[in-house]
């Protein structure tokens, strides 16, 4: 017996469709779980794509909300998490544009703003180095957030979700609507525009 979502399509069953069911019913309260569930790698994926932590933050409540009041016409074409992070990613997309368009006319520096003073949104450091070792770790992973951001968007969408996130070829083509092959290259050509970009910053790895 197979699964649907809306009483149409049969659906990719996975663990959240309970959930959504009952979301799409009118539940409110059932899509609590489901934003605790996928909060912290939204927000993980946010921060890479755009780089600043509390930015990743308000787009990931705005998808989230975006999420509630699109959730209706989810089919279930895709696993719904699928569904969910193709929501975050574009609007990450959106978001750097209007970063873009507001550095261009103010002329805005946002280099600074890379990196959040209390780390979140990057692994928390060890608490055996020392200060001196944790100062160190940070400024290289602000560097090279800071090369990951300089990648275009279709290198750094890919990079985000297969060499940080560890999705798999499959899961970034449903994610990103784009052939597997094509998820490839642009990993390929990510990869390349990265090592360039931190040889530039850290020298030669």
């Amino acid at each position: 017996m197979s699964n649907s979502v809306g009483g149409k399509n049969p659906v990719i069953a996975d663990e959240d469709y309970e959930l959504v069911c009952l979301c799409q019913k009118g539940d409110v309260d059932a899509f609590g779980p489901l934003v605790e569930k996928y909060q912290k790698k939204m927000v993980n994926i946010a921060f890479r794509i755009i780089g600043d932590y509390e930015v990743a933050s308000e787009v990931v409540q705005d998808a989230f909300v975006s999420a509630y009041k699109a959730i209706r016409k989810f089919r279930g074409e895709a696993r719904f998490s699928t569904w969910l992070y193709r929501i975050v990613i574009n609007a990450s997309r959106n978001r750097m544009k209007q970063l873009r368009t507001r550095i261009q006319r103010e002329g805005i520096s946002i280099e600074g703003s890379r990196d959040t003073e209390d780390g979140r949104g990057i692994d928390p450091p060890d608490p055996g180095p020392s200060v001196l070792e944790q100062v160190e770790k940070r400024e290289v992973e602000a560097k090279v957030q800071a090369c990951i951001s300089a990648l275009d968007d279709e290198y750094r969408e890919v990079l985000v979700l297969r060499d940080i996130q560890g999705f798999s070829y499959d899961e970034i083509s449903d994610i990103l609507k784009i052939p597997d092959g094509t998820v490839k290259s642009r990993l390929f050509r990510a990869r390349e525009a990265l090592k360039d970009g931190l040889k530039k910053v850290l020298g030669d790895l």
